[in-house]
C-alpha cells in the first residue's frame, strides 16, 4: 500500500484562485492567511481556527481531509503534508486553489 497522511487544512483563496468566487486580492488572502499561522502559533486550535477561516467545504469539520496518498492532492500541497511530523503545522503553501496551512494528523 502507498504511504498515506491524514491531514486538516484551512484554505484562504483569492479572486485569481482555481475555483474562488472570492473578490479578496491576492495580497489579501496572504495576509489573512498569515494572522491566521500567528493564532495557531499562539496555541489557538487548528480545527477551530479552520472552521472560522477556511475558504474550503472542509472548513466545517475543523479542515480534515481525511487520509490521502500520493498522486492524490496537487503537488506543492502533497510534499508539504509529506513532510510534516504528525501535529506539526505548515509554512503557507501556495497552489492554484489559493493559500494552505496544512496539520498532519497522522
Amino acid at each position: 500500500m502507498s504511504e498515506q497522511v491524514t491531514a486538516s487544512h484551512i484554505l484562504i483563496m483569492h479572486e485569481e484562485s482555481s475555483r474562488s468566487s472570492e473578490t479578496r486580492s491576492k495580497d489579501e488572502a496572504k495576509t489573512l492567511i498569515n494572522s491566521v499561522k500567528k493564532k495557531v502559533e499562539s496555541g489557538e486550535e487548528f480545527a477551530t481556527l479552520a472552521s472560522e477561516f477556511s475558504d474550503c467545504p472542509s472548513g466545517k469539520n475543523g479542515g480534515s481531509l481525511g487520509n490521502f496518498g500520493r498522486g492524490q492532492m496537487v503537488k506543492a500541497f502533497e510534499d508539504a503534508a509529506f513532510t510534516l511530523n504528525v501535529g506539526e503545522v505548515s509554512d503557507v503553501v501556495e497552489t492554484e486553489f489559493g493559500y494552505h496551512l496544512i496539520q498532519r494528523s497522522s
